[in-house]
């Protein structure tokens, strides 16, 4: 099975993708399951259409798609109530964006809702590689202090930040890397031959639309790892992570 952890749907600022885009994309390449969040706009403010969006096309995709949840931290316990709606309505996963969010990772604000998430067992996204405040080590002083919950360091520092994405898995055993922009020839293979990091610890993604898709897999399948740590990657890691599907 091929899982790719992060895509975002809707308008954004420059690119945008749509359900139906995204599903005949999959079908070419060959990927089985996407974990979808809203744009841009919607991590940002507007997350009730966010994740009303993303849920709907979850519903109409018989399996195909996994909505994260999304929901500014700034609005308290409305946030959390939104997060409620969200998993009601099938969401499985918390996505953060601290830039578009205007938060720092370790002020206490997210800490309601990384709350839920530990209660609803739900892994959580955080897109690293915007300074100041979106960074691998901050991300994993954060995970440090929720040892239980799983954290996905979405896309790893990229690109100036990839430096510290080691040092951020080594610190954090429950942080994972996702593989979006990362040649394998330097930043995986790196990355996977760490004796306290391996392939186990991180996970496939587009990060679609901002990159081409087709390029994003292809570097994973030609990453010389062996065939059941090329299944962890590709699905087997971020399956176990999300846990059984409700119901």
């Amino acid at each position: 099975m091929i899982v790719d952890a992060h895509v975002r749907l809707g308008r954004g600022r420059e690119v945008g993708l749509q359900a139906d885009e995204l599903i005949a994309t999959m079908d070419a390449l060959g990927v089985d399951v996407a974990l979808v969040a809203p744009d841009e706009r919607c991590i940002a403010y507007d997350n009730r259409a966010g994740n009303e969006h993303v849920a709907a096309a979850a519903a109409a995709s018989r399996g195909r798609l996994i909505p994260y949840a999304v929901a500014n931290p700034w609005r308290g316990r409305a946030a959390v109530e939104e997060l409620e709606r969200a998993r009601d309505a099938g969401a499985r996963a918390l996505n953060v964006d601290s830039v578009l969010q205007g938060f720092d990772l370790l002020d206490g604000l997210l800490d309601p809702l990384l709350e839920f998430a530990a209660e609803a067992a739900w892994p959580v996204y955080v897109r690293t590689g915007t300074p100041p405040n979106a960074l691998p080590l901050p991300l994993a002083s954060l995970a440090r202090r929720w040892p239980r919950t799983p954290f996905v360091m979405g896309r790893s520092g990229a690109t100036d930040f990839w430096i510290d994405a080691a040092p951020a898995l080594r610190y954090a055993p429950n942080l994972y890397g996702d593989t979006s922009y990362a040649p394998w020839d330097t930043v995986l293979v790196e990355l996977g031959r760490d004796a306290e990091i391996g392939p186990s610890r991180l996970v496939f993604s587009t990060d679609a639309p901002y990159t081409v898709p087709r390029s994003e897999l292809r570097r994973v399948l030609d990453w010389p790892i062996d065939d059941d740590a090329r299944r962890d990657v590709l699905g087997g890691t971020i399956m176990r992570l999300l846990g059984p599907s409700p119901g």
